[in-house]
């Protein structure tokens, strides 16, 4: 028998970006800016939604669960990150890489779930106004909120499951900024085929058709407007999807580049630059838009505000 000389790799070496000091130094102050701003940002949704009974509305509670995502995935990913661009690169354990890969894809899984039911309570508000009250009750609005939960997290830890149980030996070298699935399959010395061909048959229910579903939403909404006869009437109505549909198309956009489009002749750089978009700059961008973009969260800023100064 031939001896295996081929040792199990129980860490992992994320390189992060292998650059001059100055630049890693300058992109760690932006990213702990970010990370602060994105904490601040959401966390600040989160209590105007449930304390503020103005924003007492579906919509609300589902711009604060979305907020709760975000947080769950900057959390997870920044801390290690800026510890890895001070030190120019870091070592990840093996279980700590996986969970990372896990507070990862489940909350991203669930903002597509999530981004799909929101798409639907704004079909329901214009295309059915005077049923809205009925349909969208809070406890139906619960219940769409935790099965987007329940499905995102247990779905995504079956394959995180099957994911861990190749092997990986050799090389244990990650040239990314954080455990991500296809650098991961990269490293495996294991037959990978099973477990891409998963991936691609969990981008039907995870990324298709809620596109699908978010498409033909708007197709209603879009129709139902331009039949509103009043231009005041129709720019208010467009008004209420603006900031959804301004942060659906971030972050499909964002997810397409990285995991849908080809990546042939894109660079490690670019690749990377492109994760950074939908994992840390889309949850700090999602609170801006939410509150420039909605007046209800401006007058609410603006009295909470107010009633500071006063007191």
């Amino acid at each position: 028998m031939k001896e295996n000389n081929l040792t199990v790799a129980t860490e992992f070496f994320l390189l992060g970006f292998q650059t001059r000091q100055s630049l890693r130094i300058s992109l760690f102050c932006l990213l702990l800016v970010v990370f602060c701003g994105t904490i601040c940002g959401n966390l600040l949704i989160i209590t105007l939604a449930y304390t503020s009974k103005i924003l007492h509305t579906p919509m609300y509670f589902f711009i604060s669960q979305l907020s709760i995502s975000d947080i769950l995935v900057i959390t997870n990913i920044v801390p290690n990150l800026l510890q890895i661009l001070l030190n120019n690169g870091g070592t990840i354990t093996f279980i700590d890489c996986f969970t990372q890969l896990y507070f990862l894809c489940a909350p991203e899984v669930f903002e597509c779930f999530l981004l799909t039911v929101m798409s639907y309570d704004r079909y329901v508000a214009i295309c059915n106004p005077l049923r809205y009250s009925t349909i969208m009750t809070s406890g139906y609005c619960a219940i769409l909120s935790i099965t987007c939960w329940i499905c995102g997290f247990s779905i995504v830890l079956i394959y995180i499951v099957k994911m861990a149980k190749l092997n990986f030996c050799g090389r244990n070298i990650i040239d990314h900024l954080f455990c991500d699935p296809l650098p991961l399959l990269e490293l495996s010395c294991s037959d990978t085929f099973i477990v891409q061909l998963e991936i691609y048959v969990l981008v039907i229910p995870f990324v298709i058709i809620p596109t699908i579903i978010i498409v033909m939403s708007y197709t209603y909404i879009v129709s139902a407007v331009l039949k509103i006869k009043s231009s005041i009437h129709r720019q208010k109505a467009f008004s209420t999807c603006s900031s959804h549909l301004t942060v659906v198309c971030i972050f499909y956009w964002t997810m397409f580049g990285v995991y849908i489009f080809p990546t042939k002749g894109r660079t490690l750089t670019i690749s990377k630059i492109l994760s950074l978009l939908y994992t840390v700059f889309t949850p700090f961008i999602n609170p801006i838009i939410y509150s420039l973009r909605n007046q209800d969260i401006k007058k609410t800023i603006l009295k909470h505000s107010t009633c500071k100064i006063k007191n």
